[in-house]
Order: C-alpha cells, then structure tokens, then sequence
C-alpha cells in the first residue's frame, strides 16, 4: 500500500484534488453571481423529515429547524464563502487537509439534509485523498509551506524553553 502515497502516485492524487477542487469553485462561483438562500433547500430538507422512511433523520431535522433556519443568512454566506476557499485550497494545495476535512464536512450536511446528488462521490474523493496524506499536496504549496511552518514553530519552541531555563 505504500505506492498509493509514493511522488508517482501523487500525480493521480494532484488531478483527483484540483478536479474537487473545480467542483467546490463552480458551485461557489454560481452562488455567489446569481444569489443564494438556503431558505428553500432547508424547508424542504426538514419536509424530507417526515413520513415511515424520511429522508432526513429527526435530530438533523432539529437541528435544521431549531438553528439552521433561524439563522439562515448566516448559512447563506458561510456556504458559498466555504465552498470558495475549499477549492481554492484544493487547485492550489494549500490548507489542503482542512480544505478536505471543510469540503467533507459541507458534503456529509447535504447529504444528511436529504441531498444525494454528487454528494457521495465528492465525499469520497475528499476521504480518499485525506488518506493519501502528504500524497495530496506533494504537487501543491503545501509541500514546500509546511516544512516551513513546522520549522518555525519548532524554532519558537526551542526558544521559549532556552528563554524559560535561563530566567
């Protein structure tokens, strides 16, 4: 299993993450020029939670009704807003483990709102390329900034601990 995460590999990882990365930026780009409510998706979503086999499970359709509804306009912007820098994290391999884990995240709520459509397999790529590790973004910014991110907080470690054994 270690091929999946070797440079070779990386490359059916990098296409994989900027071709999720295109879907997250379509779908921000078409909310964010045309308008969005979530408004009508969470009404019927909580509709959906009805009946001998709903669609929506009942602690979800509390939680849509009791938080997500009430607060809408706050979902109208954090959703369009998320979906835009999670592809953009993901086209540039940056954040890229918390722009999958965000990604996921929105994909798990549309699908337990009722919402299948590419959900699944938007799910599934974002699961498959977490456990692609350092594979995901071996062709991504995230290869080069986060040795260097790591460096600095080691650095400042060190320093506190010399700083802290001296005084």
């Amino acid at each position: 299993m270690k091929w999946l995460k070797g440079p070779k590999m990386a490359i059916v990882w990098t296409v994989l993450r900027i071709w999720l990365g295109l879907q997250w930026m379509e779908a921000a780009t078409e909310k964010l020029t045309h308008g969005f409510n979530a408004m009508g998706f969470l009404q019927g979503a909580l509709a959906n939670a009805k009946g001998d086999h709903p669609a929506v499970q009942g602690w979800y359709a509390n939680f849509l009704q009791h938080f997500a509804i009430p607060n809408v306009e706050l979902f109208n912007h954090l959703i369009p807003i998320g979906e835009l820098l999670v592809g953009i994290g993901l086209i540039l391999g940056i954040a890229t483990i918390p722009a999958l884990i965000a990604g996921a995240f929105m994909n798990l709520n549309f699908m337990l709102a009722g919402t299948t459509s590419t959900n699944p397999i938007l799910y599934t790529i974002a699961m498959m390329l977490m456990a692609a590790g350092t594979a995901g973004y071996y062709y991504g910014i995230d290869r080069i900034l986060l040795p260097k991110i790591k460096s600095w907080i080691k650095g400042r470690k060190i320093n506190r601990h010399h700083h802290a054994s001296v005084h």
